[in-house]
């Protein structure tokens, strides 16, 4: 089985190896079991039912919450060859029919469907005529009260297992701590279900949190060091939505507004443009993104403080899902939180508002950690890390730090003078000696604290007591608008028996030009030519009617810029490029990188090559010159920023044209004599043939390397 899922996930959807843990994933879901996956976004989820429906009989029923991300889906399966249709309310009556004919006919492979329409009793009674393959339900956590984004519709979902006990079920999901996993496996009555965590590490997007100051200001700073990279702002209400939209149109950035209150029509032509892009900033509520598949999103940027952990992990994971360098900046405010506090504590129900203010609660002491931000964020999902990340606001712009003892005794001493029944706000003006009239009616600027803080700025004053919070000194009363009062760990602070040393705040300016450092996924050697794929995918994709992600995603135009590859055997190569999208586009790439590497000529020296490389490619001569240095295999893939399956083809072609390469010093000795006994039996025709017998620890790196030096020596 192994082997033809492989060449499903090449010849189909163009990738060369599994990522962990979908492999054993898949083998598990073809052969007839139940499986919970929470996987983070970007992951390869999706793979995770696809393939399995094409290699077990009937159709695939997909659960999906959204029409836009069926349609996403179902064209990027269509452009692949897969027979794929949705079945929702978008459809007219006419489309409709067809899909059910075809679905009838046994024309489908798989079949995306809303929860509302797929509980229909008619719809179950078609589907209990026909052989099914398996369930798959996307983004799982809708059918949990626990969950960050409960949907009633997902509930009756149970009704599966009930109805068609022999059907294997696939319950995905981005984020789901221990306790929601639990109720999804119980709602849908899936006890036996194998459970997979893959990792929830997203090491390509850097994750910054800034405090809230000038916002809007802030976040045009952001955007003008983004070029024309496409993006999400996340924002609390509706009319912080069209404010903030409002200034980013005025600036004259290239920005739409989505929420609730626009009309049906605004929001399905902000959600296309955005997805065709044609739009370059989308500013919205937490409504939107969910049903966006748009892989090449470059940033997340929090205006207003997320509800949770999980749902500021799930909305930050849509940036970057093709892998490449990505940003997650939050502007955090002591108002926002007691805004959250606030609506939180408006429900009836005390269970729910007990859970909703923990998740709010760890929500801002990830933003008020002075560690690194992913070691906080992997930690909350239970998942350790031993090292700082590097690729944060905390890594790459560690906080000074300074001894705030005094400046703590005269904070916690002002709290307690004021009768522990102030905010920050009227602790911080008596501090400085503010003459305002609340201050003066109620005689504060009689007290021994009055202006002892005056030679700070509101500023450090905000920070100071922000980071007195989040370390236990002060305790925050929000059912009386955020009041202050002094916890036991004050009393040591007060009496000079424990030193408060604290972090300096840092700006968005000073970040944001360590972080720009970093963002760049495409350097300047090969930045012309990646712009050049785009606009190319572009045209293909408007000519279509697809957004260009269907086409071919960002990471795959790089891999192409990088690699420049010369025929379809070495476009085959790349990451993402499966036959059917060879067939279909490959002529127009080629042509493209061909006619770009023949105008540019980066090539070296003529003389520094063999006469027999003389009429090679430029791609091929550059991983020439540096094996020529002595280079080992990861380091010439790090140096040629492509993967070492395809510079081991690189090898392999280059020994072919007479180049002398001593393929064998990348493989050791044992697999060595495997290989070779391997071909002395089957011949170098068929990597694949080759593979089968072997053991699992030798790839296609070694099999390419070895074929080259066996076919040479002979």
């Amino acid at each position: 089985m192994s082997d033809s899922l492989d060449h499903t996930l090449k010849s189909v959807f163009g990738y060369g190896s599994f990522r962990p843990p979908q492999r054993e994933v898949i083998q598990r879901v073809v052969a007839g079991e139940d499986v919970f996956l929470v996987m983070p976004t970007g992951g390869g989820k999706s793979l995770c039912y696809q393939i399995p429906a094409l290699h077990r009989e009937g159709v695939a029923i997909v659960v999906s919450p959204l029409i836009s991300l069926m349609k996403d889906q179902v064209d990027g399966l269509v452009d692949a060859g897969v027979r794929a249709a949705c079945y929702n309310s978008s459809l007219t009556a006419e489309e409709s029919r067809a899909v059910s004919r075809q679905l009838a006919q046994g024309e489908l492979d798989l079949l995306y469907v809303a929860p509302e329409r797929l509980l229909l009793p008619d719809f179950l009674e078609r589907l209990g005529g026909l052989k099914l393959a398996l369930f798959a339900i996307d983004e799982a956590h809708c059918i949990s009260q626990w969950g960050h984004d409960f949907r009633p519709d997902y509930v009756k979902l149970g009704r599966l297992r009930e109805l068609f006990p022999s059907v294997p079920i696939v319950a995905m999901t981005a984020t789901a701590d221990p306790e929601t996993r639990r109720d999804i496996i119980r709602q849908l009555g899936i006890e036996r279900a194998t459970l997979f965590v893959a990792g929830f590490d997203r090491p390509n997007i850097t994750y910054a949190v800034i405090p809230k100051q000038k916002p809007v200001n802030q976040l045009l700073s952001f955007l003008k060091g983004r070029g024309d990279e496409s993006g999400i702002v996340y924002a609390l209400s509706r009319k912080r939505v069209e404010q903030v939209t409002e200034r980013l149109q005025q600036a004259g950035f290239d920005a739409a507004a989505y929420h609730a209150g626009l009309p049906d029509r605004e929001r399905s032509r902000v959600q296309d443009a955005f997805r065709r892009d044609d739009l370059r900033v989308v500013v919205a509520t937490v409504a939107f993104g969910m049903g966006i598949d748009k892989p090449n999103v470059r940033f997340v940027v929090h205006y207003d403080l997320p509800k949770s952990v999980e749902s500021y992990y799930q909305e930050t994971g849509r940036a970057g899902r093709d892998g490449l360098p990505s940003q997650a900046l939050m502007l955090f405010g002591m108002g926002d939180v007691m805004t959250a506090r606030s609506l939180i504590e408006n429900s009836d129900n005390a269970e729910r508002v007990r859970i909703e203010l923990q998740k709010l609660n760890a929500m801002v002491s990830y933003a008020e950690a002075l560690t690194c931000r992913r070691r906080a964020l992997l930690a909350y999902f239970g998942e350790q890390r031993d090292d700082d990340c590097g690729n944060c606001d905390i890594c790459n712009d560690p906080p000074a730090r300074f001894d705030a003892t005094e400046a703590a005794q005269k904070a916690l001493s002002c709290v307690y003078r004021v009768g522990e029944r102030f905010g920050s706000r009227h602790v911080i003006d008596v501090l400085r000696g503010a003459r305002g009239q609340r201050i003066l009616e109620l005689g504060h600027d009689r007290l021994s604290t009055y202006g002892i803080g005056a030679a700070l700025s509101t500023a450090q004053w905000d920070n100071i007591m922000r980071q007195l919070i989040h370390l236990g000194y002060l305790g925050q009363d929000f059912s009386r608008f955020g009041a202050l009062a002094l916890t036991s760990a004050a009393r040591p602070v007060l009496t000079g028996e424990t030193r408060v040393i604290l972090g300096e705040p840092r700006d968005l300016a000073r970040t944001e030009e360590k972080l720009s450092r970093r963002a760049t996924a495409v350097d300047g050697a090969h930045g012309p030519l990646f712009k050049a794929l785009k606009a190319l995918r572009k045209e293909l994709a408007d000519d279509a009617g697809v957004p260009p992600f269907v086409v071919f995603s960002d990471a795959t135009l790089l891999e192409m810029a990088r690699s420049m590859p010369s025929d379809e055997g070495q476009l085959l190569l790349v990451s993402g490029v499966g036959t059917q999208k060879l067939r279909r586009y490959g002529a127009r790439f080629l042509e493209l990188i061909v006619a770009h590497c023949g105008a540019a000529d980066t090539g070296g020296e003529p003389d520094d090559l063999p006469q027999a490389l003389q009429g090679q490619s430029e791609t091929l001569r550059q991983t020439y010159r540096l094996y020529r240095q002595g280079h080992g295999l990861p380091q010439l893939a790090s140096m040629r920023g492509l993967k070492e399956t395809t510079v081991a083809a690189h090898l392999e072609e280059l020994s072919d044209a007479g180049a002398e390469i001593d393929l064998r010093r990348f493989v050791s000795p044992e697999k060595q004599s495997l290989i070779e006994a391997r071909l002395e039996q089957v011949g170098p025709f068929s990597l694949s043939l080759l593979k089968e017998g072997l053991p699992d620890d030798i790839g296609y790196t070694e099999l390419r390397l070895m074929r080259g030096a066996w076919k040479r020596e002979r």
